[in-house]
């Protein structure tokens, strides 16, 4: 097969060029710009391209299939050519499909969780050597790739995004995979730049639901999902919560195991993951030996440093739901430390002035709490000017601390004492690249 890749350089798309590559196939690939360290594993498999630019005479009719990044535009001119050749174009999500229609696939949704809830499956499973493919939102430890499809694997296991598809396919990503197994680990309004009302959003959950043949597995503490859960469904339904748990000494215990991961969400995500392997046949004995030394996925609630009294963590947290369950596992996983959590205003969602009055009270919880946004970022991504009044109108807490100069913002956080006192960052950014394992002495 030879499959050329329009917007190769995208995480997610390199990382399909190289599962592809592995898989036998012939692959090439376009982009207007490839960064670290998409740039270097492509050049390590030979598939960097080049030189950067789109090229309408790399699209010809020896191609078996072209698939479209979401970093492309709907006039790109290889796109173009490929419709004029009438090569079979699909969406990232579509192809996947395609590679798995005979495999059993599991499809993890939801507002949050799904990367960690996929990743621990993932853990599971191959430390037990179950075969299976799979393709997750991050680089996961142990894992060359966060793609791969093989032709013998007869499981997939699928993290499913709700955002589209592709510039030409508006469908979420989750509806193109048909699931036999699916988990829903909660409804938090994202993405409303695609999704302009709430029950809109609610909507695209509604036909995932709808799209599962086997089972579903829910979590059963989100009022969104047991509303859905009450409507006509023609699967079976497995709710869940977070487990009997314990903390000691700043250790998390469920069901006599110590574990490195806490939080209450983590804890509702190892559960959804316990009841998927269970579907595929994991006893519950198997599931908690492996899942013991489980470190999280990048990003997610993950240790950047530590000293004898305090910690840098990092979380993907972005959306108002997430920066409450964060902040309050931090603060209860270490109950006799100070916390000082600083979130990015970074999605779209996030600087719409609209949408900002959703993150009223979500950082309550931290000691001192801090929000940081780059008014470059916001003109780079041609929304209407937020101002340091109105976010804090937003968030509705006096003493919050507000940056738009991550210099600034470093110099504040350098200078503060660290005795006894963690600090969380959260961003689905990076605060304009900082460096994260400084801001503790």
């Amino acid at each position: 097969m030879k499959i050329h890749l329009i917007a190769i350089g995208g995480s997610a798309m390199h990382n399909m060029a190289l599962a592809l590559h592995q898989k036998g196939f012939e692959v090439t690939g376009s982009d207007d710009a490839i960064f670290s360290p998409s740039k270097e594993r492509l050049a390590k498999y030979s598939l960097l391209p080049s030189e950067m630019g789109w090229f309408a005479n790399k699209i010809t009719t020896d191609l078996d299939a072209i698939i479209l990044g979401m970093h492309a535009r709907e006039d790109n001119p290889e796109l173009a050519k490929a419709k004029e050749l009438n090569i079979p174009i699909y969406s990232y999500p579509e192809y996947i499909y395609q590679q798995s229609k005979h495999k059993k696939r599991v499809v993890i949704g939801g507002s949050h969780g799904k990367t960690s809830i996929t990743a621990m499956i993932l853990h599971v499973l191959q430390n037990l050597n179950i075969d299976c493919d799979y393709m997750v939102g991050a680089q996961l430890e142990g894992f060359d790739t966060m793609v791969k499809l093989t032709h013998e694997a007869p499981i997939i296991i699928l993290e499913g995004d709700e955002y589209l598809s592709s510039p030409i396919d508006r469908r979420p990503k989750f509806h193109l995979y048909q699931p036999h197994i699916a988990v829903l680990s909660g409804i938090a309004w994202d993405h409303i730049n695609v999704f302009h009302t709430f029950d809109m959003y609610i909507d695209q959950f509604r036909i995932f639901k709808n799209m599962v043949t086997d089972t579903l597995i829910y979590c059963s503490q989100d009022e969104e999902l047991n509303k859905l859960a009450k409507e006509k469904t023609n699967c079976q339904l497995i709710p869940y919560t977070t487990p009997i748990h314990s903390i000691l000494n700043g250790i998390t215990t469920v069901d006599n195991t110590e574990l490195i991961i806490f939080g209450n969400h983590n804890l509702q995500n190892l559960n959804a993951a316990k009841l998927v392997c269970n579907e595929l046949g994991v006893t519950d004995t198997d599931f908690f030996l492996q899942i013991a030394n489980f470190k999280g996925a990048s990003m997610r609630l993950e240790l950047v440093k530590k000293t004898a009294s305090s910690a840098v963590y990092k979380d993907f947290a972005h959306s108002p739901s997430k920066l409450k369950a964060t902040s309050l596992a931090m603060k209860t996983q270490f109950s006799n430390r100070k916390l000082v959590a600083c979130m990015e205003l970074h999605t779209f969602s996030s600087l719409n002035e609209e949408f900002l009055k959703e993150y009223k009270g979500s950082m309550d919880k931290p000691d001192m709490a801090i929000v940081y946004f780059s008014p470059s970022a916001i003109a780079h991504k041609k929304l209407e000017p937020i101002t340091p009044d109105q976010v804090l109108s937003a968030f509705g807490r006096k003493d919050l601390l507000i940056f738009t100069d991550s210099k600034k913002l470093k110099k504040h956080l350098n200078n503060l004492n660290w005795e006894n006192t963690n600090l969380l960052m959260m961003s689905s950014g990076t605060f304009e690249g900082m460096n994260l394992e400084n801001l503790i002495d």
